[in-house]
């Protein structure tokens, strides 16, 4: 890589942005981002980015409004000290599940994070498995919205017997997710249909497809309480599933995740690293692969001017 290129890190995902940059051949740029006594982000680029080509590299996990205001401000910064173009690199995009009005006088909050990321002065996003398509409809600017699934195929190729498995969409609504993992495995699949009886009432799921003796993976796209993919699992083992594993790009696990995992029926849980996890969030039932080779990847391409659509076959 040459000195014209320049990789920042947020705090929210440090050792991935440290991936990244090893895989590019390069060290994290000098800059961070602190709080000041009161509580305001404060932050400090310590060299030169005039002319450069700048990527910031800030998953939106929690706490999600400070380090979106971490991302925000370090792009003003750099934007202020004559950087040439600004990549956000956004392993997790928040806020993707308000992505449209359900009820009167809603905010439509993804929208209005797409504007304040462009104002602040990102040239061009790079994130991973949007929770809504459209989000990146909601951007002025080039976005890249990597996916996620090529690596976990190939974690399931090389770990899990196929021969007798289904892919299971957890809702009608990740149905088109699931067909295009189902067809990396040349697996078929199968919908778990939530309904709600009545308001108030416990949702009721049914299976739709043949599950009966089979290996099921659950593929989506983010994992938050766990709740939902845990009674899915159920109701797969109630149809006659001999087990259960379980896919996601982001593992949110917010609340009692971790807890309901560990207690749940699943064989094992397989997440990547767009988002941080503690120590204290890993167990031997959960699988973090790395991200970080593909959005350098994806890095590299954009500086030297290629081809990113390669990366999404």
């Amino acid at each position: 890589m040459n000195n014209n290129i320049k990789i920042f890190a947020g705090n929210s995902n440090i050792p991935l942005a440290e991936e990244i940059a090893s895989h590019l051949g390069m060290t994290l740029g000098q800059g961070y981002a602190t709080t000041f006594s009161n509580g305001e982000t404060r932050v400090n680029i310590e060299e030169t980015v005039r002319g450069c080509d700048v990527y910031i590299v800030q998953s939106l996990s929690n706490p999600v409004d400070h380090h979106i205001m971490e991302l925000l401000i370090m792009m003003d910064a750099v934007r202020r000290a004559s950087a040439g173009r600004i990549t956000a690199v956004i392993p997790y995009f928040a806020y993707a599940r308000q992505d449209r009005k359900t009820r009167p006088r809603e905010p439509i909050s993804a929208k209005l994070l797409a504007n304040l990321i462009t104002v602040a002065g990102a040239n061009r996003v790079i994130t991973m498995d949007l929770h809504a398509g459209q989000i990146q409809g909601f951007f002025d600017i080039p976005v890249d919205p990597l996916q996620a699934s090529p690596i976990l195929a190939e974690y399931i190729k090389n770990n899990l017997n196929l021969d007798n498995s289904v892919v299971v969409s957890p809702d009608v609504g990740g149905v088109a997710r699931a067909r295009a993992f189902a067809s990396r495995l040349h697996l078929p699949i199968a919908i778990i249909d939530k309904r709600r009886p009545a308001p108030n009432e416990l949702e009721v799921m049914y299976i739709v497809g043949d599950v009966k003796g089979k290996t099921c993976i659950v593929i989506d796209d983010m994992i938050d309480t766990g709740g939902t993919l845990v009674k899915g699992a159920d109701a797969l083992l109630e149809e006659g599933a001999i087990e259960v594993y379980a896919c996601a790009t982001h593992p949110v696990f917010s609340g009692n995740a971790i807890e309901n995992i560990k207690k749940s029926h699943i064989k094992k849980v397989i997440v990547t690293n767009t988002i941080l996890l503690d120590k204290e969030q890993l167990c031997d039932k959960i699988e973090v692969l790395s991200v970080a080779k593909l959005f350098a990847e994806a890095i590299d391409r954009i500086h030297n001017n290629r081809s990113v659509s390669e990366l999404f076959v």
